[in-house]
């Protein structure tokens, strides 16, 4: 190994490890104010915004000196592409938003737009598929503790782990799903399931099931069973295993989820069930037809939308309509254009295996936004797609090197940027 890979793979070793900070704090910043700042809540929203910019701080730092080559290749991505016209829109809407403060308004964004950053520069510092499946794996440990932390905490009266205002059940459900699917995207570029990768998917799974998120529950059903179906990699034997577990698991947790049932639908909030939410639906699509092709701007929702009883909505809980209300007929084009770039850039450059389980979570995902979806963000994070998106580039990239300069006799020293890492991370 030449000195010049050997420094290059000296470098990449702390980029991994500061990748796996980043995924980690994506997932476990969940539980802040519920364990430390409950009293606070205020101060729970200044610590996490410090530390996701202190990550932003410490990625700038670190990715000094990044090869043109990762450059070009991202603004020729077409889902960042989609991801940078949200966040500019984002940006100017700030002008005519119904928010209180500006200011606020903005230091929301511009979180957003940190996690976004991050993920451009990470995969700067090293090689991309390594720093993207260092990033997924810190947040799948994220979502584990999680996942613990719903077990140890207090049952509500629904039934349900959590708490409605600062640890909600359905945000701990979408959490724990979400690590799934980056579990099964890693075992599909790296040839099978670890062990502790089966241990997190076990915990995450049945943590999902007792979280008894609806929405959630219904729309990665669904989802999994688009990957059973069109999943290559897994023979009938282990598909019809796995169902037969899945069921059975159902089967235990039965008699909490007829429990559950009867608490919904007896004794639960009238605005959280399916019939409270065609209200709130039919009540924020008359708001956002005042203003139709902007909208009432980012983090506008709460000041323009009144409580429903005693039930205050943070989001229109149906993806397209929050889109609509945010950003009016320009939101529902970015929503649309951003997951069919991906859907289609994924088809184009990406494993038949991992473009099944793109393919899966994106139906996870437009079902969700049926009923649920993301105060500021998009139900399918703007970091994430940041981060596929930019790692399958990467990763075409590579093939086309190896498929044109191998054949003339270049060697990987040869190569610039990203190239030269990826030759010598093989």
């Amino acid at each position: 190994m030449s000195a010049a890979s050997v420094a290059v793979r000296e470098r990449a070793e702390p980029a991994l490890l500061l990748s796996g900070c980043v995924g980690f704090y994506l997932a476990a910043r969940l539980c802040i104010t519920y364990l430390f700042f409950q009293a606070e809540p205020q101060s729970g929203a200044m610590v996490s915004f410090a530390l996701n910019f202190a990550l932003v701080a410490a990625t700038v730092f670190y990715s000094f000196g990044g090869g043109p080559g990762a450059t070009r290749r991202t603004m020729r991505t077409a889902p960042f592409l989609w991801v940078l016209g949200f966040l500019a829109v984002g940006c100017c809407s700030l002008a005519w938003s119904a928010t209180i403060s500006k200011g606020i308004a903005f230091a929301y964004w511009s979180e957003l737009a940190g996690q976004v950053a991050m993920m451009v520069l990470l995969l700067r510092t090293g090689p991309a598929e390594r720093v993207a499946g260092s990033t997924m794996r810190g947040y799948v440990t994220g979502a584990c503790v999680i996942a613990l932390i719903a077990w140890l905490s207090p049952t509500m009266q629904d039934l349900r782990p959590g708490n409605d205002d600062f640890f909600s059940p359905n945000a701990i459900g979408f959490t724990c799903a979400f690590g799934i699917y980056q579990l099964q995207y890693l075992s599909r570029r790296e040839g099978g399931w670890t062990g502790s990768g089966r241990l997190a998917a076990a915990l995450l799974a049945i943590t999902l099931l007792r979280t008894l998120s609806k929405t959630t529950l219904a729309a990665f059903v669904v989802g999994q069973l688009f990957l059973l179906m069109r999943d290559k990699s897994m023979n009938r034997t282990r598909k019809v295993s796995l169902s037969l577990v899945s069921l059975g698991v159902i089967a235990l947790f039965w008699p909490l989820i007829a429990g559950y049932y009867a608490v919904y639908s007896n004794a639960g909030n009238q605005a959280e069930t399916l019939t409270g939410r065609l209200g709130i639906w039919a009540f924020v699509l008359g708001r956002a037809l005042e203003q139709p092709w902007l909208g009432h701007g980012f983090h506008s929702f709460r000041n323009v939308i009144p409580p429903f009883g005693s039930f205050e909505a943070w989001h229109a809980h149906n993806e397209l309509l929050q889109q609509f209300y945010t950003y009016g007929v320009l939101g529902i084009v970015l929503l649309i254009g951003i997951y069919w770039s991906l859907y289609r850039y994924a088809g184009r450059v990406s494993r038949s295996e991992s473009r099944t389980v793109i393919a899966s979570l994106l139906i996870f995902i437009v079902v969700r936004g049926l009923a649920d979806t993301e105060n500021f963000d998009l139900s399918l994070p703007l970091w994430f797609i940041t981060l596929i998106s930019l790692a399958m580039a990467e990763g075409a990239g590579s093939e086309v090197w190896t498929r044109a300069d191998a054949r003339r006799g270049a060697t990987p020293g040869a190569a610039q940027g990203g190239d030269a890492l990826r030759g010598c991370a093989s």
